[in-house]
């Protein structure tokens, strides 16, 4: 880092605190000229894609996860708080992938992995519209597979 009056590269940090908003700030002063100025560090991160089944990308949002979960959820025992738990979840995995862009078909597998355990009957609720069942048989191999 140089000094923004005089290009100096001998600078000195005076004081670090951490901001409400996941920066550093950083007090500091230039050792050749004198004068204090402020740095803010932040974390870098980056903006998670989501390649659809058409091909289409387009900006993750967790906001879909929580309305798909509360419509298989829907007069079930799951509460808002579980159902924003279990989106977060799946946001953090996705993020611990470290890759810019996911398929639709990995976040649904999270989702599902996560729903089966917390209620069987959203859970099939939530494979019949992200596996698009069109016969009987599909909702079949999916209760044996909660059995």
């Amino acid at each position: 880092m140089k000094c923004p009056y005089c290009g100096s590269e001998n600078i000195k940090t005076l004081e670090t605190r951490d901001s409400p908003d996941n920066t550093i700030r950083r007090r500091k002063e230039c050792i050749n000229c004198g004068k204090r100025f402020t740095t803010y560090e932040y974390i870098e991160t980056i903006e998670l894609m989501v390649k659809k089944r058409d091909g289409r990308l387009e900006r993750f949002d967790i906001n879909k996860i929580i309305r798909g979960l509360q419509k298989a959820c829907e007069k079930r025992p799951v509460t808002m708080e579980q159902i924003h738990e279990l989106a977060e979840k799946v946001r953090q995995e996705l993020t611990a992938m470290g890759r810019e862009e996911v398929t639709s078909q990995e976040i649904g597998d999270l989702v599902m992995k996560h729903l089966k355990r917390l209620d069987r009957v959203a859970y099939v609720r939530f494979a019949s519209v992200y596996r698009r069942f069109e016969e009987p048989e599909d909702f079949r191999r999916v209760l044996q597979e909660v059995r």
